[in-house]
């Protein structure tokens, strides 16, 4: 029997695809009529595995969350486990940037995002915040990850020292910082984490809590 001349589809083969495709081109550029395209089939085939856009993308959400550690949360110290978090997240979103609007736009339909989110709520209660302030820290924590994750600072500025010497003073060296976007752009996250976690231990010292 001859071979099929085009892949038979799968849910992973066009999550997977699309995937690629949302990388390479962007979220915008990125329709089922493209996606079967790209396989080689036609759009309404897609819908056997996916019914709508959304359900494929909640998909791509949900493989992309697996790669966020909160197993800390089962039994670690919060602030060991919010670290672990919110670097794992950050790594998972700056592999596959294209996909950050989305997964920023919602995240409480997708069933990774809420075993993680019911994890992280968890594992803050059980070491003694109260549930709102548990809702607060995790909220704060995607902020930061989030806001690391939608664009780069340093790399939004020209390499051009003119543009900056003689209107901003205070910027001399600011022509510097797209070169080394990615040391500036670690550092400054590292800083709104640690900063945040020093922050909170005089609340969890008021509730009793201890190192």
């Amino acid at each position: 029997m001859a071979r099929p001349r085009t892949p038979l589809l799968s849910r992973q083969l066009i999550r997977d695809t699309t995937l690629r495709m949302i990388d390479e081109h962007g979220l915008g550029d990125v329709s089922m009529r493209r996606i079967a395209t790209e396989l080689g089939v036609r759009a309404p085939s897609l819908y056997t595995h996916y019914p709508t856009k959304d359900a494929l993308l909640d998909d791509i959400g949900n493989l992309i969350a697996d790669d966020v550690d909160v197993s800390g949360f089962e039994t670690g110290d919060w602030r060991e486990a919010l670290r672990a978090w919110a670097r794992s997240y950050r790594a998972a979103l700056a592999a596959h940037p294209n996909m950050v609007p989305y997964l920023a736009s919602s995240p409480g339909t997708r069933p990774g995002a809420l075993d993680r989110a019911d994890a992280v709520h968890g594992g803050l209660t059980r070491a003694g915040w109260p549930p709102r302030t548990a809702t607060l820290i995790g909220a704060s924590v995607k902020y930061i990850v989030l806001g690391a994750a939608i664009a780069s600072f340093a790399g939004g500025f020209r390499g051009d020292r003119d543009t900056y010497d003689d209107r901003y003073p205070h910027l001399a060296d600011a022509h510097r910082l797209a070169e080394r976007a990615a040391e500036i752009d670690h550092d400054s996250f590292e800083l709104a984490l640690e900063t945040f976690l020093v922050g909170l231990e005089p609340q969890f010292a008021a509730l009793g809590g201890s190192r």
